[in-house]
């Protein structure tokens, strides 16, 4: 109990982010922070606005969405969590949220381009966009279904979740994760950001090319290669 105590805890101040870093309104977004020793996870409960969270609401679920600790029902997205911490070893936090850019973007069933530096500081191609989910899997066991729409994505377009980690699902929003909750937090900032840059680029130009690759080697370079320079030691 000490244990989810702290895991509650985490998942609690990684939750009150959101609203802090404008990326939710109301209730539309969710973080969960994970164990992957004890294969647990903490999730914000469903439908419980921020103003009203604290870490005892916290529910703690294994990575087969079952409830653990915690009187509250998780998460409507919880069983999309547990697949992807089932599947993805190396990730410790999920965020998910419905960013008015990001999520136009996964509306209009669009990747988005690198079209600018502040792009390439943190991926070297698109950020990517699942297309959307077949009848079958809507009809199935939906938010299962939803990680593996995600998952498969990856598989096919062979990208390594662990270089890029974000994803925007056809007609639904974006998901963003990391090897912790301020891993996860900041990659979702950076998603929406990218996402309302991209979409004022081509309000200004329709036609503006995409950004050349010998400035995307030298920015993620600097800041991610080997001889990376960004930053203090």
């Amino acid at each position: 109990m000490k244990h989810y105590k702290s895991l509650k805890k985490e998942g609690y101040q990684a939750n009150m982010q959101l609203p802090a870093l404008g990326l939710v309104l109301f209730t539309f977004g969710n973080v969960s922070v994970a164990d992957h020793k004890n294969k647990v996870f903490a999730i914000k409960p469903s439908g419980v606005p921020y103003s009203e969270l604290t870490p005892q609401k916290m529910v703690i679920v294994d990575f087969d969405g079952r409830v653990i600790d915690g009187k509250l029902r998780p998460s409507s997205d919880t069983k999309t969590h547990a697949f992807l911490y089932k599947n993805w070893d190396q990730i410790n936090s999920i965020v998910h949220t419905h960013s008015t850019y990001a999520t136009a973007w996964a509306q209009a069933q669009r990747e988005i381009p690198i079209y600018g530096t502040t792009h390439a500081d943190h991926l070297t191609q698109a950020v990517p966009c699942a297309p959307p989910m077949s009848d079958e899997m809507i009809q199935g066991d939906y938010e299962m279904e939803t990680g593996q729409q995600i998952i498969q994505h990856f598989l096919e377009k062979k990208l390594d979740y662990q270089e890029i980690e974000m994803i925007l699902v056809g007609n639904h929003a974006p998901f963003t994760w990391g090897k912790n909750s301020q891993k996860a937090l900041y990659n979702a900032a950076v998603l929406e950001e990218i996402a309302r840059m991209a979409w004022l680029t081509e309000q200004i130009n329709p036609q503006a090319p995409l950004l050349k690759d010998a400035l995307i080697k030298k920015h993620f370079e600097r800041k991610h290669g080997p001889d990376a320079y960004y930053g203090q030691q």
